[in-house]
């Protein structure tokens, strides 16, 4: 577990090992989420690029639009 403290004005440093897991360079922006636990997770901002390809799996077949607007028109499955 790495650890920093947290400065007079609320500052802290981020440790190298947690800067490095998420990719973190100077002047990068962080998303802080608190949980409903009080557990506060942080996140590292992407640009939207990044997401390029994020769900694509080479073993499933492509969709055919009227599919996916059918499904979108049918609304949530419940089960």
């Amino acid at each position: 577990m790495k650890h920093s403290r947290i400065t007079s004005k609320g500052q802290t440093t981020v440790p190298k090992e947690v800067r490095q897991a998420l990719g973190l360079k100077p002047g990068d922006l962080v998303h802080y989420i608190v949980l409903p636990s009080g557990d506060v997770r942080m996140i590292a901002k992407r640009p939207a690029k990044d997401l390029s390809g994020f769900l694509h799996d080479p073993k499933r077949p492509a969709v055919a639009l009227d599919a996916i607007e059918a499904a979108i028109a049918a609304g949530p499955v419940v089960e």
